[in-house]
């Protein structure tokens, strides 16, 4: 701690991101990248972008983003914004739509950069429990609220919301804005940016970290009620003009225009994540339905600090979070067919019976 701080600093509980390890062998699952590569079309975009214009400042508007945002999903480029990843998206929605006055609502198992928020913008919040199977039940969230904040599907436990409870949701929340963190949505859900344009309260963020395998360009994206949009570009504006850089603008618009590659994938991951479902269920595992590139899964007879511990020695980091209600479950991305035989081959001989 410093002198020179200022006095908010000190209390604030930073996000811990999962670990990335500088060993090269190592399966790694614990973080949920795409184990395919980006687009060809998007490498060759970005590569066309690195000569002479880097020296000129990118499009602080992400024009060209936008509109291939907007052409992939039917909305106009003013119900799209863009920015440095849907992180730095997420930020500028709590700092510009949840700071009234009255607590924030979201689920007691979700993604831990939510309450990192409310601590970084001093907004209140309350958690809401899940139910027994780890899912969320729409009428708990009839009440007072200055907005509600969920993933769908849900991290860590990849369970998905259907489009009609999405919209009862809304329908009972009208006067406060309800955002729908859709990270993993392209791995078996329904995005809701099918009902912006019926309810104004509605914001949608994606990533392109996930299914479209650019977790190391760092791009986000928000779709909503132009109003909603104006708040998250004054916001914007107000704290860094040129959020993507070309080479960022170039390989995402791209990879939103490759349609084709972007389903190839996103079918391969879901068909790898079946598998491995089966052979761990085989192996003795509870595994919670999931609409993700990743799996919640706990062993009835195997502590699962144990289990990420003894998968570490055989070279396999999983994800391991030591919080209530989920001490006993491991979080593990779906990878390569090479990458999931070795998962499983290593849970096989930690999950012998005794």
């Amino acid at each position: 701690m410093s002198r020179f701080w200022s006095p908010f600093v000190k209390d604030l509980v930073p996000y811990v991101p999962g670990e990335q390890p500088k060993l090269s062998k190592l399966v790694k699952l614990n973080t949920n990248e795409n184990p395919y590569g980006p687009s060809p079309r998007a490498i060759a975009a970005m590569q066309e972008e690195v000569g002479d214009d880097l020296r000129l400042y990118p499009d602080p508007n992400g024009e060209r983003l936008k509109q291939a945002v907007a052409d992939y999903y039917g909305v106009q480029p003013n119900q799209v914004f863009v920015g440095n990843g849907s992180d730095e998206v997420l930020a500028h929605a709590f700092h510009g739509l949840f700071q009234h006055g009255r607590p924030l609502l979201f689920p007691d198992v979700t993604y831990s950069f939510y309450p990192v928020y409310c601590g970084l913008y001093g907004i209140a919040y309350e958690t809401i429990a899940l139910d027994e199977q780890f899912r969320i039940d729409v009428a708990d969230y009839a009440r007072p609220n200055g907005g509600i904040i969920f993933p769908n599907p849900n991290a860590p436990t990849g369970c998905l919301l259907p489009l009609d409870a999405i919209e009862r949701l809304l329908q009972v929340n009208c006067d406060s804005v309800v955002l729908v963190d859709e990270a993993y949505v392209d791995f078996g859900g329904q995005s809701a940016i099918a009902l912006i344009d019926r309810y104004p309260n509605l914001l949608v963020t994606q990533t392109l970290s996930k299914s479209r395998s650019l977790a190391g360009l760092r791009v986000g994206l928000a779709v909503g009620h132009p109003e909603l949009i104006e708040a998250l570009e004054r916001i914007k504006n107000s704290f860094n003009s040129y959020p993507l850089d070309r080479i960022a603008i170039a390989g995402a618009a791209a990879a939103f225009e490759d349609r084709a590659y972007f389903e190839q994938t996103c079918q391969q991951v879901i068909a790898s994540r079946e598998q491995v479902v089966a052979a761990m269920k085989a192996l003795g595992f509870e595994v919670l339905p999931s609409a993700a590139n990743f799996i919640f899964a706990r062993h009835p007879r195997h502590d699962a600090g144990g289990l990420a511990a003894g998968l570490r020695e055989q070279g396999v980091i999983v994800r391991h979070f030591r919080q209530p209600r989920i001490e006993q479950f491991l979080r593990i991305t779906i990878g390569t067919p090479e990458q999931n035989q070795a998962l499983l081959a290593a849970l096989g001989g930690l999950c012998q019976p005794a």
